[in-house]
């Protein structure tokens, strides 16, 4: 059996939540900001979603709904109780009043955002897709048909088909643009911000789609490491970590970044001068690994993603 934490026995499959509306841009600003205004109240679900909030925003119910599902996943707000939402560590360093990118337009904040949803399993279809996906290229009913194999032979209950077709389509408009035409206007067209990551492009025959796979060069080395960390810390608590687990692992840097693995190869070659050798790539006795002298949390994490925004990140970590 496949290994992976979708093969787990308590494993709870989500194939919606964003109302079929894939993230835009500005969403996770406008969320993060109203989040931080209630956020003292810590019944604040209620204060945080209603009315006022559909007004400020200027969409319907359903927009507000799939924007708060996006802040969610991304990892930019959490709902730790019932009745409560909160910002996070990461949304402050991204969001807040000395954000580092409030309006992501830098290509770190998009690395960031595409690994929240796609390394972590919560997100069925992302984490799948870029995970366990055997082959480059791939057509959308193809995608779900495989989506749907899989929740049959998982037993997943109440996964209806309707519900897999809808999330992969917000899924492929979430990587891939839609050409402007008589029926998609230019804003609808480049209406995902993770687009500009080129991570899936379509492909001549209709439906037709491939994963872009090999070196990503605006992938900042910050944020690898904390993608690093962050699958260290769900994948092992050991102070080593195999090449074999970095490049091929579900969840891992290697798929989920769609690298080949002379990609990964060369970006654990730079850990030493990266993290001043709290990580290190070691090839000793015939073990090709990464060895730790750090604690794998969310300090670690976060201590080496804002060197990718240049200078004004050393003021915002300090």
């Amino acid at each position: 059996m496949s290994r992976g934490p979708l093969y787990q026995n308590d494993y709870t499959p989500q194939f919606s939540g964003h109302e079929t509306f894939p993230l835009r841009y500005g969403w996770l600003k406008k969320v993060y900001d109203r989040v931080a205004e209630t956020e003292h109240d810590t019944n604040n679900r209620v204060t945080c979603w209603d009315d006022d909030a559909i007004a400020r925003f200027g969409v319907g119910k359903n927009m507000v709904g799939s924007m708060r599902h996006w802040a969610k996943a991304s990892g930019i707000t959490e709902e730790p109780a019932l009745n409560t939402v909160k910002t996070t560590r990461l949304g402050h360093i991204l969001f807040g009043p000395r954000g580092l990118d409030p309006y992501m337009e830098h290509p770190a904040t998009l690395w960031l955002i595409h690994w929240q949803l796609a390394a972590h399993p919560e997100k069925t279809t992302w984490f799948w897709s870029f995970s366990h996906y055997p082959a480059v290229t791939f057509e959308r009913d193809g995608l779900i048909k495989k989506l749907e194999r899989i929740a049959k032979d998982r037993a997943w209950s109440r996964v209806a088909s309707t519900t897999i077709r809808n999330d992969v389509a917000c899924f492929i408009r979430t990587y891939v643009a839609r050409l402007p035409s008589g029926k998609v206007g230019h804003d609808d067209a480049l209406e995902s911000p993770l687009t500009e990551l080129g991570l899936i492009k379509a492909i001549g025959k209709k439906d037709g789609f491939r994963f872009v796979r090999g070196p990503k060069s605006t992938l900042g080395n910050g944020v690898f490491v904390y993608a690093l960390l962050d699958f260290w810390s769900r994948y092992s608590s050991a102070a080593t970590l195999s090449f074999e687990a970095i490049a091929h692992a579900p969840g891992s840097p290697g798929r989920v970044f769609a690298f080949d693995e002379n990609d990964v190869a060369a970006r654990l070659a730079l850990l030493d001068d990266v993290t001043g050798g709290a990580l290190r790539w070691s090839e000793s006795a015939g073990l090709k690994q990464v060895v730790r002298t750090l604690e794998l949390n969310d300090d670690a994490k976060l201590l080496h993603m804002p060197t990718d925004y240049g200078a004004l990140a050393a003021q915002e970590a300090a």
